[in-house]
């Protein structure tokens, strides 16, 4: 994780993503490993499938920055997708937007309800400071 940690912020900062959770996503998806590759042909860091990878410029899913990129842009876009729904967004980041529109919430599928449990058990949001 630390290898990432610039990489991490710097992509986060880019697209006004926390940080730790970028980093929360990318433990689960491949465990920090560069070279990962899933069972449905998910690759790189934040395990982008090959179509959402160059719908979002990757050209090498494998090079770090360009993964970490796509990828905390593609949370990005989730997040603002549903309204900053944190469970939904990483539901939609795993099952895809329309499964979690189709179902009106997380969708009923094992992977994805223990994927977003996983995550958001992990990922410790910094406190919020009440205004005066």
């Amino acid at each position: 994780a630390k290898d990432y940690e610039p990489l991490i912020v710097k992509h986060a900062k880019q697209h006004g993503v926390p940080p730790a959770l970028v980093s929360a996503v990318m433990r689960v998806e491949s465990c920090y490993d560069q070279r990962a590759v899933s069972r449905v042909g998910a690759r790189g860091l934040m395990q982008l499938m090959p179509q959402t990878a160059k719908e979002l410029g990757v050209r090498n899913s494998f090079d770090a920055d360009q993964n970490i990129g796509g990828g905390v842009r593609y949370l990005s876009l989730m997040l603002k997708r549903f309204n900053n729904d944190l469970k939904l967004a990483l539901a939609a980041y795993n099952a895809g937007p329309n499964a979690v529109e189709k179902h009106k919430g997380i969708p009923p599928f094992k992977e994805t309800q223990h994927y977003v449990a996983r995550i958001t058990k992990l990922y410790q949001p910094p406190p919020t400071v009440a205004r005066k």
